[in-house]
């Protein structure tokens, strides 16, 4: 089989509210939502792919321009699709929603590739070099505006991801540098030295209070601080990066290589985090990772999303090289696991995508591994077009 055209592609844009609101720097989340690709071959394969980002838009900008593009075309053929769609809006496009929604195609592409060959992505990427990746917890955001009661909260929820053998977990920051501080101490006091602690500002300081917080935060052992400042102030975070020890992350808010290539030849962040669903696919991220590796920068992908963005990242982190060897020095990058309320994160697959005692394994069946309900894709559905 040479060729495998593709015959119909379908947006699914989904949505559902949550019962217990939490917060970001940035903003108070009161629902869920996601934008699923689906994108059927001749053959009557169907892949699967998903876009973080606004979904009602991420899917007009599909149905407007780019099925047109993609109906017909060799769904094999992913490195042509892309440039092809990345060539049509490029003047206009070069980073955003654009790429967003190039991403959740490029994703069902490479689902698609795979079970048309029988093999998985991470096969179809260059082999695993892992078949079982350690997870960290993403949660504990705001969920009281008292500061003690929301204490009270995130130390409930921090003892729970300990009681099912989660050994890292990221906390989110940005409320304020005094409140900041007494909550990654608590929390530290809580895990002990041995579980792994990230912290995530989602660019809520400048750089004078993020250097400021930094150093007052730089004794309780943070795996990383992760987007301390906005995303398009590059030269802050290579100032801050030289201003403390703690790893300085991001990257969930840029977009394709050359975005990336902006971050490393500044030397900004320690710890790149392209999310797949947004920063360009499989296909982009693949080259990014490739990059960071070549500048001796880690990659931990950002994920936010569905079953669908989890197990595209599972892929991902499979075939990424260690960033040291050694005996004690070995670094094996980290899946990102949210756990804040997400009523169909795991009820669109028909298996869910479990962590046990702190470990996920890799799905091993050709493309993503994973098999969608499409009952329950209808349930959550919004709008859908194809």
């Amino acid at each position: 089989m040479t060729q495998v055209k593709i015959a119909a592609v379908r947006t699914h844009v989904l949505s559902a509210s949550i019962d217990a609101p939490f917060a970001s720097s940035q903003r108070w989340d009161h629902s869920r939502s996601q934008l699923i690709v689906e994108i059927t071959g001749e053959n009557g394969v169907t892949g699967w792919g998903e876009a973080y980002g606004p979904p009602a838009i991420l899917a007009r900008i599909i149905d407007s321009t780019f099925i047109p593009l993609l109906v017909g075309e060799d769904a094999l053929a992913i490195e042509a699709i892309w440039a092809r769609l990345y060539d049509s809006l490029r003047d206009h496009g070069q980073r955003g929603v654009v790429i967003q929604a190039i991403s959740a195609i490029d994703v069902a592409l490479w689902d698609l590739k795979g079970k048309t060959l029988g093999v998985s992505v991470a096969t179809l990427l260059g082999g695993p070099v892992r078949k079982r990746i350690r997870a960290y917890a993403t949660g504990l955001y705001r969920r009281a505006i008292d500061r003690t009661e929301n204490r009270r909260l995130l130390l409930d929820e921090a003892k729970g991801y300990l009681d099912s053998g989660m050994s890292a977990m990221k906390v989110k920051i940005g409320f304020g540098r005094d409140y900041d501080v007494e909550m990654v101490e608590s929390l530290r006091q809580l895990l002990g030295p041995d579980i792994g602690l990230m912290a995530d500002c989602n660019h809520g300081y400048d750089l004078t209070h993020a250097r400021d917080v930094a150093r007052r935060l730089e004794s309780f052992d943070l795996g990383w601080l992760e987007e301390p400042v906005v995303p398009e102030n590059l030269s802050a975070y290579a100032r801050l990066r030289d201003a403390t020890s703690i790893p300085i992350a991001g990257g969930e808010s840029h977009f394709t290589r050359h975005g990336f290539l902006d971050i490393l030849r500044l030397d900004a962040m320690e710890i790149v985090q392209p999310d797949i669903c947004a920063a360009g696919g499989l296909t982009e991220s693949k080259k990014i990772a490739d990059l960071a590796s070549a500048f001796g920068v880690r990659c931990v992908p950002h994920v936010w999303g569905t079953g669908i963005g989890i197990a595209a990242a599972l892929h991902l982190i499979a075939v990424l090289p260690h960033t040291a060897t050694g005996w004690d020095k070995q670094y094996e990058p980290m899946l990102e696991y949210d756990l804040t309320p997400h009523p169909f994160r795991q009820a669109i697959l028909r298996q869910p995508l479990a962590v046990v005692d702190g470990m996920i394994q890799v799905p091993e069946a050709p493309g993503l591994g994973i098999e969608i309900d499409v009952a329950a894709l209808e349930t959550f559905r919004v709008r859908s077009d194809g």
